[in-house]
Parts: C-alpha cells; structure tokens; sequence
C-alpha cells in the first residue's frame, strides 16, 4: 500500500513538471569548440638539405634522438624527410621513391641502359621506365615490345622509325624535350645523331609496370635463333648472302650516323595517317604563378593512346598545387633541381620523401599529393600516366567552387578565406605571402 502512495506521489510531480509552460526567451547554445583539435602550427620544413656540411640525426623538435650506430650520411643527407619526418607524417606508405643511380647498368659498345620496373618499385604497376644513353651514330637495334613505348628526349638528336601492320612507313627527328611513341608490338629503331659529339640520351616509359628491357624482341635475336635454311627460303635469296648475320644479339652497337637530311634517308616517304613523333620542345609552356606546364595527351598528340604526360617548373620557392589524379597513377621522373612529395593514401595516412635529379616517384591513384620546390633552382619534372587523357582535381579549384557554408563546416576558415581560393586551377603555386 505504501509503495503504491510513493508510485502516485512520484508520477505526480513529473506531471507537474511536464504541465510548467516553456520560457520564450532565447537560450544561448554553449560556446563552439572543435569537434576534434586544431591542426598544429608546429613547421614541418626540411631539417637539412643534401649541400649542407653536417651529421644529420633524426631529431625533430622534442622529437627523436640521435644515432648511435653507423650511419650512410650522403644518403641521409638526400633524405631529410625519411629520417627526421614531419609531424604531419603518419602511418606507412607503400615506397614511392626509385632513384635510376640504384638500377643495374647495362653496358654496351655505343651506350648503356638501365631501367626500373615493379621489381625496384612494387608499388609501380601501371608504368615502367629505362634510361637510355647511345653515343653518335650508335643504334638501338631495330625491335618490338609487348608494350606501348613513350620516349622524352633529355639530351641530344636521334633519328627513330616504324612500319605500321599496314605497311605505312614513319621516319622521323626528335631533339631535347621532343617525344616519340609506338604502340605495342610495332617494330622500330632508335639511333643516335652527330649533331652533338657527345650523342643523346632519352626516357623510355612502358604501359606495364612488369615490362622488362630484357625481354625485347630483337632482330638480331631473333635471326639467331632461326635456322638458316629457313631465313633463306623467307627471303627467297641462297643462304650465302646470310653468311655474316650476328650469331647472337646486338642490342646497342656503334654505327655510321645517319645522314642530316632525313629526306635521303627514307626508303618511301612517310605515309602513315598520324606521325609517330612530337615537337613538344616548340609547345609553349602555360605559365602558372609558380612556374609553368606544357601537357601532352591525345588531344594534341593522337597517335599516344596509352600515356600522356605533363612537363611541369616549379619555381624557388614554388610548388605544384595540392591534388590528385582520379583513375590513372602518376609515375614522376625529375630531370633537375630537388623536390619533396608527400603523399597521402587515406585512412590517415601520409609519408614525405624527398628527389633529386634522376629519381622516380610512383603515386598511385588516387592518393593526394603536392611536389615542392626544396631546392634553389628551377625544379624540372615531368608526370607521366598510363592514359591517353590527363586529368587531376585541384584542392583550391574544389573548395572555392563548393557551397561556402559547407567548406566552412568542415575546415571553421572564413569567407574571406573562401573568397580568396582560386576557381582556376593553379597547378603550380609561388612561394607562401
């Protein structure tokens, strides 16, 4: 009985409560406060760089402690970022870095070659590259592949050629800063012009990132291995006149230059429907607050179904803005200065590396990115795609163009800060005001 008066008597005052009519006034909400903290402002700058004359530890800030066992001090004098990482910096990154100095030269009377595929990089799946160096005159020996070949010329002249499955014929010049591409499985040469003594050397980049320079089909190789017998009945000629083929391959070999006017070197003039090269040396470069780019896919350079690419400068100071690239992986080659990427790969993620001249760097897609010069020249790269289209998203380009109240609810910046983003891309940015 008593416990049902207590029941009544409870069930009472909540009535009471419930029936008390609301206040009109305005009840101020509890001041805002992050939903997470504040990024820190703590700089994240290089520690060092490779000039400096130095024994570079692994302390950053607070951070870190020095090294008490041995230490390789060139490379981690190249390699800032790797060992005193920024803050910013966060769980593990597959390697995105491949420097050419560490692949395996293979020499040859007239030139060298060396190359980086998944084996050096597993990261690399969608592209592959070589280093290719041939004196004056000298030839890579006429050839196919089971892929797409795309070429940037770093230095010198060189004279290439293909016979389409049609039968067209496509002889043509590059010079430094020109490109070249045959599709898979087209047969082709490369060799060397005199109109530099010292010859030329070139990039070679494969839409596969298991290709493998070692297994080319060759010519010479390939006669090697055919009885002679037979290569006279396919020629319809004795035997005799194969008596002094090579009895094995010749791959890079010296030769007689070829002549300087291409005209008297054609066998039949060009016919084929679209040139196999491109002057993109004589493109003029885009200018960008912080440098300047020159982009190179099929709308400019039909043939190239497979790659295009984009030649990029950054200025002291610059850098190459804050993006992605939505389908297709980006393999970077640097051709001068030096560089820092970092890299983010979701699920809070990140890793900064650092590029000299001759380092590749794999970014897959559709990892965030930005390249920026560490260096106090001109930072020369280029960004290579297994695509014959080139896309990328800008960061600045996506926020300026989003509903403000949306930006500001996900970084509190302000609208003036909102109204200061470009709705251009800017693809390479100046120094910070």
């Amino acid at each position: 009985m008593h416990s049902w008066s207590r029941i009544l008597s409870i069930l009472a005052l909540l009535s009471s409560a419930v029936a008390v009519p609301a206040s009109s006034a305005v009840t101020s909400a509890p001041a805002a406060t992050p939903t997470v903290p504040y990024a820190s402002d703590d700089p994240n700058y290089p520690m060092w760089n490779e000039d400096e004359d130095i024994i570079p530890e692994p302390i950053r800030g607070s951070l870190g402690a020095s090294i008490l066992g041995p230490q390789n001090i060139p490379l981690e004098l190249q390699n800032p970022d790797i060992l005193a990482p920024p803050t910013t910096d966060e769980g593990s990154v597959p390697n995105y870095k491949w420097p050419f100095s560490l692949s395996s030269n293979r020499l040859q009377t007239g030139g060298w070659a060396r190359q980086q595929n998944v084996d050096d990089m597993s990261v690399a799946t969608g592209l592959a590259g070589v280093d290719m160096r041939l004196e004056a005159g000298a030839i890579r020996e006429m050839h196919w592949h089971n892929d797409a070949e795309w070429a940037y010329v770093i230095s010198g002249d060189l004279r290439v050629s293909t016979v389409t499955p049609e039968g067209d014929v496509y002889l043509g010049d590059v010079s430094q800063g020109d490109l070249w591409y045959f599709p898979a499985g087209y047969p082709h040469s490369i060799q060397a012009k005199n109109t530099t003594a010292a010859g030329a050397e070139f990039l070679l980049i494969f839409d596969s990132g298991s290709f493998s320079e070692d297994s080319t089909f060759l010519l010479t190789d390939w006669l090697a291995h055919v009885p002679k017998e037979v290569i006279a009945k396919n020629f319809q000629l004795p035997e005799s006149a194969f008596d002094d083929i090579p009895s094995r391959e010749l791959y890079i070999f010296p030769s007689t230059p070829p002549p300087e006017n291409i005209e008297s070197d054609m066998v039949v003039p060009n016919d084929t429907p679209m040139p196999y090269t491109f002057a993109m040396s004589q493109v003029n470069a885009t200018q960008a607050p912080g440098g300047s780019y020159k982009v190179v896919d099929q709308s400019s350079f039909a043939v190239s179904t497979t790659i295009c690419a984009a030649e990029v400068t950054v200025e002291v100071g610059g850098m190459r803005e804050l993006h992605w690239h939505p389908t297709e992986s980006e393999w970077t080659y640097f051709v001068s200065g030096q560089a820092r990427i970092t890299v983010y790969a979701s699920s809070a993620t990140a890793t900064t590396m650092d590029f000299q001249a001759g380092d590749i760097a794999y970014i897959p897609a559709p990892y965030g990115h930005y390249v920026e010069n560490t260096g106090n020249t001109t930072l020369l790269f280029l960004e290579i795609f297994n695509s014959g289209v080139f896309q990328d998203i800008s960061l600045t380009q996506w926020l300026a163009l989003t509903p403000h109240e949306l930006v500001k609810a996900h970084l509190d910046v302000s609208d003036e800060t909102i109204d200061s983003f470009s709705r251009v891309k800017q693809e390479v940015v100046g120094p910070a005001h």
